[in-house]
C-alpha cells in the first residue's frame, strides 16, 4: 500500500488535470484498500475513485474516509444502481456506451421501482458485454445497433461468432433495436 501511495502521489505531483483513481484488483492482482484511498484522497489533484472491487459494501467506509466533496464511481455496471443507492456519485460504465438513456435515468432515482426495473431490463446487457475482453462486445453492440460500422482496432477481433447472439439478445431484452450498421459488414 506504501508503494500504491507513492505512486499516485507522484503522478499527482507532476500533472495538472484532476485524476481519479481506479481500483480494479481482478486485473492488476492489488487491492487499493479504503485507508490508503483516504490518504490519497487528501491530494488536490486526486478527485475521486472507479471502485471495481465487487464489493459495494465499501460505499459507505470510503465515503466516511474520503468526505462528500471526494467522487466515487462503480465500475461494475450490474452494480452501479445500488453503489449509487448508497451514496456513490455514478458509474464509468460500458453499459452507458450502448443504453445511455437508460443507464441515466436508472442513475438518476437508483432506489425507485423504475430504476429497479430498467436494471432489470439491461441486467442481460451488464452480463453479455463482458463475454468476451473489452472492448470487443460494446463495439459489436453499437454496430449491431446501427451507431457505428463494423470492425475493430488490431490487435482485437470482432467478437466471436457464438457470442453474437447473445449480445443481440441482450440487445433486445434492453429495448434496443438490433440492425447492422449503414455500411457495415455482419
Amino acid at each position: 500500500q506504501d508503494a500504491l501511495r507513492a505512486h499516485f502521489t507522484n503522478i499527482a505531483e507532476r500533472v495538472e488535470l484532476p485524476m481519479i483513481l481506479y481500483n480494479v484488483p481482478g486485473r492488476t492482482g492489488v487491492d487499493l484498500l479504503p485507508e490508503t484511498v483516504a490518504a490519497l484522497s487528501t491530494h488536490e489533484r486526486i478527485v475521486g475513485i472507479k471502485e471495481a472491487t465487487g464489493d459495494n459494501g465499501r460505499v459507505a467506509t470510503l465515503r466516511a474516509a474520503c468526505g462528500d466533496d471526494f467522487l466515487l464511481y462503480s465500475g461494475e455496471d450490474a452494480m452501479g444502481r445500488e453503489f449509487v443507492a448508497l451514496g456513490g456519485d455514478g458509474v464509468i460504465s460500458v453499459t452507458a456506451n450502448v443504453a445511455p438513456a437508460a443507464m441515466s435515468e436508472m442513475l438518476a432515482a437508483p432506489s425507485s421501482a423504475k430504476a429497479l426495473r430498467v436494471d432489470d431490463a439491461l441486467r442481460p446487457l451488464h452480463e453479455k458485454l463482458f463475454c468476451q475482453a473489452n472492448p470487443i462486445p460494446v463495439k459489436w453492440a453499437l454496430h449491431r445497433a446501427g451507431r457505428m460500422q463494423a470492425g475493430i482496432r488490431s490487435p482485437l477481433m470482432v467478437l466471436d461468432e457464438r457470442f453474437r447472439g447473445d449480445v443481440d439478445d441482450a440487445l433486445a431484452a434492453a429495448g434496443i433495436p438490433v440492425g447492422a450498421a449503414p455500411g457495415g459488414r455482419q
